[in-house]
């Protein structure tokens, strides 16, 4: 009969470069978890933005309709040559909502350019993470690379690209 053979782990030599590099890995996964959480909340951020200009932007052309309606309204009185009190308090009357409507349009239109200008930083920012999440992939795959070829430049350039796709996340949260 055949005899069973059964292997221990200990009697395989410890690697401590595969240590380190299970470390570095661990790091990398756990850098690129917190990229990839401010890029998704970022673009979050750029989408609410961009609704909420969007919104303005409904809101302001509202309000311009209902001026030029108003200027309708004086037009037709004064083609009509419509003349007295009545004419007289209706044309005042549309004169101080002509004003009215008038700030109120330019209110607007600053709120939805802040709102424009929020989103597009929002995505500058996103970009950043994107580039950076994207290098900590990178990083996190070619530090993996060593487990099985067990050669050393594959940490190294992982670790590398980890650097690099740090530093540029890092920019995204310093804008």
């Amino acid at each position: 009969m055949a005899e069973l053979e059964i292997h221990h782990e200990s009697e395989h030599a410890i690697d401590p470069m595969g240590q380190k590099v299970g470390v570095l890995a661990a790091l990398l996964a756990v850098g690129l978890a917190v990229v990839t959480i401010a890029s998704h909340r970022t673009h979050t951020s750029a989408i609410l933005d961009n609704s909420k200009a969007n919104d303005a932007w409904a809101h302001y052309q509202s309000t311009r309709v209902k001026y030029h309606n108003l200027e309708l309204s004086a037009s037709l009185i004064g083609v009509l040559g419509t003349k007295g009190d009545a004419a007289e308090k209706l044309l005042a009357d549309t004169e101080g909502q002509k004003k009215k409507y008038e700030e109120q349009g330019k209110e607007i239109q600053e709120e939805a350019k802040h709102d424009e200008e929020l989103a597009e930083a929002d995505e500058h920012r996103a970009l950043r993470y994107d580039f950076g999440e994207g290098l900590l992939e990178i990083a996190l795959v070619l530090s993996s690379l060593y487990f099985i070829s067990h050669k050393t430049m594959f940490p190294i350039m992982g670790l590398i690209a980890g650097i690099a796709g740090a530093g540029i996340a890092i920019t995204g949260f310093m804008i």
